[in-house]
């Protein structure tokens, strides 16, 4: 979760890690760092954010050449100027970042200290440090090699070290690491994001490798063997800068959300065969046959990729008649699932390196189950993984609360049900050339909520200062209720919660009195009458109902005390349209109660530790 970026070059190093440092605050932002090596070590630490960082080094000559740097989100140790990265052991000559966590950092730590060593701060990061140096003899990658043995947990790491002044080692574990290639210059970073204004060339490290920096070419080897070089071929990033930059938007959030019209025009371009009344999804490497051999579908995903998942759910089962199940990642991987033959599990996940749903893809594999990723990132460890998958092509999601991905996601699981309903007959041709219609229509439908931000930026001012929010929804939109409620709890820090609107009677409903709004997500469609019943139920009781609903819902918009009227689309893809002013809801009450909706507390962006 936390930013890591090193430079190897001939260009002053400092700029360079700062510049990165700012393009990964996103990914932690409790404290940061940043250590230049020319002739001597030179470490400035900072609580806070980058910001904070620059004021500390001004002053100061940091000239070298070769440097690494820092952001953290917070593990072992509170955010603090000691706890800040880079760490370095007693000597002060080994100097590394680290994110990832060091499960046996304790045992290690005791036994370093009855030999003498010192240690500086709470982390268990420290610990690699003094390890590197316990088995430095003047071969670097081979005294990471040997700590890294020891180590038991997740690493993406850099180290550098005093007497070695035109070299950088890194390695990675669990943790995403990439190796970027100019022109007589390399980096290391944990994101693309960091290094994209120098260089396009990028390498994946993949578990268990390690590689070495110096003038020449970078060297990749394994943890286990330091003899045998790994041939590793560059991969060429499409994104451009601007898509990491804000455009003239306020934050990154506000950007991703009025970037939905295109992100969800890019995730159908090349996909919809509308004379077919298909879908075409080259990168499953699925044939008819395989198609129809599927006889189970498990989804697996984090957050707000298993609420799109829950949508899938919904769509898959109703229409392709195809049994779903919906698993979270981090319960999916320490129990022992039954995967039986025909069992296909998409992983979801916008990085591609959400740390749980990687280990419960591996578990899904072990038990010989068919894993096809759901993912933004184009070269990322899931997409390396799967056997086979989508991407979506919505472009770099900064903000820390997803947005576009989630449109993305859920719409790519609609394309799904049309090509499953159509491999098992389970969808027609008219049908299928709705659906497509559907999507089709989606982008500009879109467009036309969004031009509707004043009117929503209005109920936000009049219930930004509530702290206690509910949400409900029936079928397809149970799961946009959940995502809204989330929406409103990260960047806003406001109590929220996402029910079945039928739940509601079965205890939230004690909750409810004129200082409660619920957020009720209530489109026409076969259930508006059972809906209709637990907004009576909410209005009895003095609460105040904030309706997303269409124009045909009349009787809604009469009772609400706020409507929210989106257009009209299939009860299929309505979640897609219903989700948007939830997440335009959620984003002014963060703003007015003066939160960063970019970096709200205790949150990262790509969850790479446990």
């Amino acid at each position: 979760m936390c930013g890591i970026i090193g430079y190897l070059g001939r260009r002053p190093a400092t700029p360079i890690l700062i510049d990165g440092l700012k393009r990964l605050e996103y990914r932690g932002y409790d404290s940061a760092g940043m250590a230049v090596l020319d002739h001597r070590v030179q470490i400035v630490h900072a609580v806070g954010k980058i910001a904070n960082l620059e004021d500390a080094i001004r002053g100061k000559e940091l000239s070298g050449s070769l440097g690494i740097a820092h952001t953290r989100w917070a593990t072992h140790g509170e955010p603090s100027l000691v706890n800040a990265h880079p760490l370095m052991d007693c000597t002060g000559k080994v100097v590394v970042v680290h994110n990832g966590i060091i499960e046996n950092y304790a045992a290690l730590k005791r036994e370093l200290v009855g030999r003498g060593h010192t240690f500086r701060s709470e982390t268990d990061t420290e610990v690699l440090a003094h390890l590197i140096e316990e088995f430095d003899h003047g071969d670097l990658p081979a005294a990471t090699r040997a700590a890294l043995k020891l180590i038991e947990g997740t690493y993406g790491l850099v180290v550098l070290h005093a007497d070695h002044p035109r070299m950088i080692v890194g390695a990675r574990l669990g943790s995403p690491l990439i190796v970027g290639v100019g022109d007589g210059e390399y980096y290391l970073a944990s994101d693309v994001a960091a290094i994209l204004r120098h260089t396009r060339r990028v390498i994946y490290l993949d578990d268990h490798e390690i590689v070495t920096l110096t003038d020449d070419v970078p060297e990749i080897r394994t943890v286990d063997n330091g003899t045998e070089l790994v041939v590793k071929t560059h991969t060429e990033i499409e994104w451009d800068l601007e898509q990491i930059e804000l455009g003239g938007h306020e934050t990154f959030m506000h950007k991703e959300i009025f970037e939905q019209p295109m992100s969800v025009r890019n995730v159908l371009r090349g996909h919809l065969l509308w004379e077919e009344g298909n879908v075409r999804f080259g990168g499953l490497k699925m044939s008819e046959d395989e198609l129809k051999a599927v006889r189970r579908i498990v989804f697996i995903g984090c957050g707000t990729s298993y609420y799109a998942a829950l949508l899938g759910e919904y769509v898959l089962e109703e229409i392709a008649r195809l049994p779903v199940e919906v698993e979270y990642a981090s319960e999916f991987r320490y129990r022992n699932p039954v995967i039986k033959e025909g069992t296909a599990a998409f992983v979801i996940s916008q990085s591609g390196e959400t740390i749980d749903t990687l280990a419960a893809l591996r578990e899904a594999k072990r038990k010989a189950a068919r894993i096809l990723g759901i993912v933004n990132v184009v070269g990322s460890t899931i997409a390396r993984e799967a056997d086979g998958g989508i991407y979506l092509h919505a472009g770099p999601e900064i903000g820390v609360a997803s947005t576009k991905a989630f449109t993305s996601q859920v719409t790519v699981l609609a394309m799904l049900t049309i090509l499953f309903g159509r491999a098992r007959s389970t969808v027609s041709l008219t049908d299928a050339r709705r659906l497509i219609d559907g999507l089709d229509a989606l982008p500009e439908q879109i467009e036309d909520i969004l031009r509707r931000e004043p009117e929503i930026k209005a109920i936000a001012q009049a219930y930004h200062k509530h702290n206690n929010f509910l949400y409900l929804g029936r079928g397809p939109n149970f799961p946009v209720a959940l995502e809204g409620a989330l929406k409103l709890k990260e960047i806003s820090y406001v109590h929220a919660e996402g029910y079945p609107a039928a739940e509601m009677k079965h205890g939230p409903i004690a909750l409810i009195d004129e200082h409660m709004p619920v957020v009720v997500v209530a489109p026409q469609n076969a259930g508006i009458h059972k809906i209709l019943a637990n907004i009576e139920e909410v209005k009895t009781r003095q609460g105040k109902i904030i309706a997303i609903t269409t124009a045909s819902a009349r009787d809604v918009i009469a009772k609400a005390d706020h409507s929210i009227v989106v257009p009209e689309t299939l009860t299929a893809l309505q979640p897609i349209l219903s989700v948007i002013p939830l997440q335009l809801l959620a984003y002014h009450i963060a703003t007015l109660r003066g939160c960063d909706v970019d970096k709200p507390r205790n949150l990262a962006k790509s969850v790479t530790v446990e």
